[in-house]
């Protein structure tokens, strides 16, 4: 099952070519001593002081620590000494790191629990970050120091993960265009600067439409198919929005809406869809203008630095290699979706028509806010249940508890503790302190599972602190959803989809927590976009094996199990409807690359954008009018204002990396402590500290096969 939601989202000021973390500790001289990141936090694990940190800390801790890196940056530069790996390879890596403190909590606190001052901020800096970094990246003296490092590298006797420490600081150079003219330089600093600022608009323009214009119901019968928390839930959303006596429907960042699975009222449904596509896309708000600007400003970028178009500099960095690699396996999963697709509406279309029949009217054509209702429907008669049937058994509390750190427990031997002497930005925020098998603490966790109004929508994993042995330093990891919160006192009760979810953010945790390495560049999530989600698509599987469902499905008022003929229904339902969803996520990844792969010349006008895409769902063979993408491009927040432009297509690369090796798991014994290390010391300990390619390799002993995603997809046929 594909997740509906997007990881390791961050805003655009925060994107660097290179993440540069970090050098000497202590206070910056220009920096007051009472700001909160003017020293290392005196909590444990370095953990942030959210207690002590105002929003008006931020913008003299950026300057101030910006300052600090552009003089160790220059003090490299400035070094007599010949350049050797310690004091130029460590000094970058050194470099920076009060601003590394500062960058990391704003990030966090701007997409978690952001307003209109972090905003501001956010949007002020993006500029500023950009030039910084183009600063470093482009500086002549530190770039002629690498280039010597790396020229005689091999003489040089590194060992590995030093050795690809340099080569990672070397490539981050070139692609930064610090080979170029200066001229050429100076362009790409202007390029630069307003891409970042651009994607900073991108991603306040989505939050502020989607924030202000939810859905307002009238009439308490419209919502017939909603459980009573669910009303009781968008009565007080009306409330707070200035709506008393009304019904209040927020929109999530995805095409479809969950709420279109349930609503009875096709007229809603459709006024529903019609809002979700049409978000972002006029007015104040409008993002396709912004869309249209970011595309060419980044495909005559790619073209300054060498490059045919923005996808091949993007995926020249990838596991991938190059779009027509990336391409390539969409193209072999599309079919495959297409025919899932077509048996999928024809089990629904013959629904449709049988109740229309039975109503003695003329059937409705399907639409694409018709799809989710009728394929519940479709569900519970071939599965003889409901989600209703089920949610009482996945309460957040227990699946967590007795399901994913079960699962962690049970193959790394990990146990966590909650910590409630930590401060949090917000009250729903929960800590834990994680071990390992042997007793040693390994970092800290942090959840944060509900909607805000002022928080990112989808669901991401990010870090606080990275770990690093250079520094000494462990991780403090943060996993955000986006849950309704139920009213006071009442259980907060998961879909098996939310379930998935969780699992799945929880595995880029665990690519953080046990990452065992030197060099923070290298560290944990520091990897290849379409090899960073691969850890995450494989904890799913456990969502999914019996016996840890076992282990976590009771119900939340009795303690009941699931009985096992309701859990086969559950898990076997897991396949139903694999068709839409993977033709939805194909679909955003074949417009996300399509996008990234024009020419300057090539790029389509603001009113343009929408007969480019559905252009684009033609060529790929999926121009299904009942079957929308994930997204459009004027919410598509991946490619916009995250780091994913050209690489949304990564959640399928690494996805076929995931089935592999849960494939590979059943094969050697399925959840034990031994299978748990294999993963743990050739893939989750080790960061970046070789290629993707290479790492896979070593753990699965042969290239990756694009069946078992078909099998786990449900997009292989039954056999007769």
């Amino acid at each position: 099952m594909p997740t509906r939601h997007h990881s390791l989202g961050l805003p655009a000021a925060a994107l660097l070519a290179l993440a540069l973390p970090a050098g000497p500790l202590g206070a910056a001289a220009s920096l007051d001593a009472a700001n909160p990141f003017a020293a290392l936090s005196s909590l444990p694990y370095n953990y942030p002081p959210f207690d002590r940190i105002k929003d008006e800390d931020f913008p003299p801790a950026y300057a101030a620590g910006m300052d600090e890196q552009r003089r160790e940056i220059a003090a490299i530069g400035a070094n007599p000494e010949p350049a050797s790996f310690d004091n130029t390879v460590l000094a970058l890596e050194r470099s920076g790191r009060l601003l590394e403190r500062v960058q990391t909590t704003f990030v966090n606190l701007n997409a978690s629990h952001g307003n209109a001052a972090l905003q501001k901020i956010e949007t002020d800096m993006a500029p500023k970050l950009a030039a910084h970094n183009d600063a470093i990246l482009m500086d002549p003296r530190l770039s002629a120091r690498l280039d010597e490092l790396y020229r005689r590298r091999a003489a040089l006797n590194l060992d590995a993960e030093s050795l690809q420490l340099l080569e990672r600081q070397h490539l981050a150079m070139v692609r930064a265009g610090a080979l170029l003219p200066e001229s050429s330089q100076a362009t790409l600093r202007q390029y630069n600067a307003e891409i970042a600022t651009l994607m900073a608009q991108f991603g306040q323009n989505l939050l502020k439409d989607t924030r202000e214009h939810g859905i307002v119901i009238e009439q308490a019968n419209d919502l017939d198919g909603l459980s009573d928390a669910e009303r009781t839930e968008a009565a007080e959303a009306a409330n707070a929005h200035g709506h008393p006596g009304k019904w209040w429907l927020a929109l999530r960042n995805t095409t479809t809406q969950p709420v279109l699975a349930k609503l009875r009222n096709r007229a809603l449904r459709e006024r529903i869809y019609r809002a979700s596509v049409a978000r972002a896309s006029s007015g104040d708000v409008d993002n396709l203008p912004v869309v249209v600007r970011l595309v060419r400003l980044r495909a005559e970028r790619a073209q300054l630095l060498g490059f045919a178009n923005h996808a091949a500099y993007v995926l020249a960095d990838e596991t991938a290699g190059t779009p027509a690699a990336a391409d390539a396996m969409l193209r072999q999963v599309a079919p495959a979706a297409r025919a899932a697709v077509a048996r999928e509406a024809a089990q629904i279309r013959k629904l449709i028509a049988a109740q229309a029949a039975a109503e003695h009217r003329r059937p409705a054509t399907l639409q694409p806010w018709d799809w989710d209702f009728y394929a519940e429907q479709v569900r519970k008669a071939q599965y003889d249940f409901d989600e209703a049937q089920v949610n009482p058994y996945f309460e957040l509390n227990r699946v967590l508890q007795d399901g994913v750190f079960y699962a962690a427990h049970q193959l790394y031997g990990l146990t966590f503790q909650e910590r409630t002497d930590l401060p949090t930005y917000d009250p729903d925020v929960h800590t834990y302190e994680v071990f390992a098998a042997d007793g040693a603490q390994l970092g800290i966790f942090l959840t944060d599972y509900f909607v805000h109004d002022n928080k990112n929508g989808g669901a991401w994993m990010d870090n606080y602190v990275n770990q690093s042995h250079l520094f000494g330093e462990k991780p403090v990891i943060v996993n955000n959803l986006n849950l309704a919160k139920p009213p006071a006192g009442q259980p907060v009760l998961l879909s098996f989809e939310d379930v998935t979810g969780l699992f799945h953010e929880f595995g880029h945790a665990l690519h953080g927590l046990l990452s065992n390495v030197n060099y923070e560049t290298l560290s944990g999530t520091h990897t290849a976009r379409d090899f960073v989600e691969y850890p995450s698509q494989f904890n799913e599987m456990w969502a999914r094996e019996p016996t840890v469902v076992a282990h976590f499905a009771r119900h939340y008022q009795s303690g009941a199990p699931l009985s096992p003929e309701l859990l086969q229904r559950v898990l076997a339902a897991q396949t139903f409807n694999a068709g839409y969803l993977t033709a939805e996520l194909v679909e955003a990844a074949a417009i996300d690359l399509a996008l990234h792969e024009l020419k300057p010349e090539q790029t389509p006008s603001a009113s343009g954008v929408m007969a480019f895409e559905r252009a684009t769902l033609k060529r790929v063979g999926l121009d299904l009018p009942e079957v929308p993408p994930r997204y459009f491009a004027q919410y598509f927040l991946h490619i916009f204002d995250n780091d994913y432009s050209a690489g949304y297509y990564a959640y399928l690369w690494s996805e076929v990396l995931a089935r592999d090796t849960g494939q590979w798991m059943h094969e050697h014994g399925g959840l034990t402590r031994a299978n748990g290390e294999v993963l743990r010391e050739k893939i989750l300990a080790r960061g970046r500290t070789q290629s993707p390619q290479q790492l896979f390799q070593q753990f699965y002993g042969r290239a990756p096969d694009v069946t078992p995603l078909l099998e786990y997809r449900g997009l292989v046929p039954a056999k007769p």
